[in-house]
């Protein structure tokens, strides 16, 4: 059995690292949505080109997740890390030089891959930096809190830069964070080595290639459908490769996703609460943002600040979570974040185009805010959980995965259930109808996360909690291969 790992020499410069570095991933998943439509009167797109625009980044970024921590495992995770940021910053400067779409799209994609790199290797890396106990405890919760604050904060600074400066300035400003992380990596982030063993090839190709299709005909439904051929055929293809997949890791001598991880009930839960939990939330952004700018006449500017009540409150909880996290069993503040983050969900479904913007969706805003600060920490701490130091980027990369599925999954959705609000009366009135299907949705979505914590993780942690096993440290015995 591997030791644990010593306190880390420089505590606070390691956290500084890789939060940062994972704020600036996160927040190129959200600071386009503000952005879009002076990005499409400036490249000229289309409205299939634009929606591409976003979804090259979530489909590379979710496609290769796995494999992006598989290789940190076996590379060494600062090295990984580091030219994850590289192949990220680089993309990041040919986005804002993009002189035409398919170059932005292009840049947009290979942005993904630095992503898919950087995501699983920093979530490891503070694993292996920090020991189990207090200063772990608050490592992952701030973690936690960045997923939250980082997709919020986006849409304002996404605003703002698109209002004041340009949509190209929300790029731009990712090169110097990017080199300066890349600068500071090496002299603070500890290299974990390089693991022995073999490279799971097929595995890595089949989960690869099978959340790439999945993601892939999930994102189409937005423009054909469901029942579209290219959308059954791609989900057909993931689905049927996925199941490769776990054939193969079932098999595998060193596999790519040791199938152990998901003895724990309350990793698994946690997979598939965050995945449910994101799927509300990029409907509520996405369509959010549409209701501000097209139904209140908000200006992107005015748009991103009208996010200001959840991520200040967001911002408020998450940082009280550490110490709540040391309190109580992690289950708790999760399933009371759900249940507040569903009750604002809820309320903001109900708006309409005689909606004010302070009854309508500022209100709601803080309970949704509140719930996030509530939720995101210990949905992070929980897939972790009792995973061994050689899972840990294993652990980190199903984590980012069911993130990022279940952010495409969730947008598939919502998009879908805002298409069968029938076309009456003026256009206003229409997207507000549909604005308030798609976040009702997201209730749904909601409601099921909640139904999914209450019935693996709350019992889970409440065994563990009896038997005074700190979070982190493993009560389930993982059975051997």
């Amino acid at each position: 059995m591997k030791p644990e790992p010593a306190p880390a020499a420089h505590p606070a410069a390691i956290l500084a690292i890789i939060l940062v570095s994972y704020f600036m991933i996160l927040l190129d998943n959200s600071v386009i949505f503000t952005a879009l439509p002076s990005l499409q009167a400036d490249l000229q797109l289309s409205t299939g080109e634009l929606s591409w625009v976003q979804d090259a980044y979530t489909l590379v970024f979710g496609g290769l997740l796995l494999l992006g921590a598989r290789a940190g495992d076996l590379l060494g995770r600062r090295r990984v890390f580091v030219f994850g940021l590289v192949v990220f910053s680089i993309a990041s400067l040919l986005i804002g030089l993009a002189p035409a779409g398919w170059w932005a799209i292009a840049g947009r994609a290979i942005q993904g891959i630095g992503a898919a790199i950087v995501a699983p290797a920093s979530l490891s890396l503070l694993t292996a930096s920090f020991p189990e106990g207090r200063g772990r405890t608050r490592a992952v919760a701030l973690y936690g809190a960045t997923a939250g604050i980082g997709a919020s904060l986006g849409l304002v600074i996404g605003g703002a830069l698109a209002h004041w400066i340009s949509w190209r300035a929300g790029f731009f400003v990712n090169v110097p964070i990017g080199a300066a992380m890349i600068a500071l990596a090496p002299r603070f982030l500890p290299e974990t080595g390089r693991a022995s063993g073999r490279f799971d090839v097929f595995g890595a190709l089949s989960a690869t290639l099978g959340v790439g299709a999945l993601v892939f005909g999930i994102i189409n439904t937005a423009d054909a459908g469901w029942t579209s051929p290219a959308t059954v055929t791609a989900v057909t293809a993931g689905v049927g490769l996925l199941i490769v997949f776990v054939l193969i890791e079932r098999g595998a001598a060193q596999p790519i996703m040791p199938l152990r991880l998901f003895a724990s009930r309350r990793r698994t839960g946690a997979y598939v609460a965050r995945f449910l939990y994101l799927g509300a939330m990029i409907a509520f952004f996405f369509f959010t943002t549409q209701f501000l700018q097209e139904v209140l006449g908000f200006d992107p500017l005015q748009a991103g600040l009208g996010f200001l009540p959840m991520t200040a409150v967001n911002f408020a909880v998450a940082m009280s979570i550490p110490r709540l996290l040391n309190r109580m069993p992690g289950s708790f503040p999760l399933v009371a974040g759900i249940l507040v983050t569903l009750a604002g969900m809820f309320w903001l479904s109900r708006v309409g185009v005689d909606s004010s913007y302070l009854t309508g969706v500022a209100f709601p805003m803080v309970l949704i805010g509140a719930g996030q600060g509530l939720a995101f920490a210990p949905l992070t701490s929980f897939g972790i959980v009792g995973a061994p130091a050689a899972d840990a980027g294993a652990a980190s990369g199903l984590l980012n995965t069911f993130h990022q599925v279940g952010t495409c999954l969730g947008l598939g959705i919502a998009v879908a259930a805002a298409a069968t609000v029938p076309a009456a009366g003026s256009a206003v009135a229409h997207l507000a109808a549909q604005v308030s299907a798609a976040l009702t949705t997201g209730s749904v979505l909601l409601l099921l996360a909640l139904a999914v914590t209450a019935a693996l993780i709350l019992p889970a942690d409440l065994a563990a909690r009896r038997a005074r096993t700190p979070l982190g440290a493993a009560p389930e015995a993982l059975p051997a291969r």
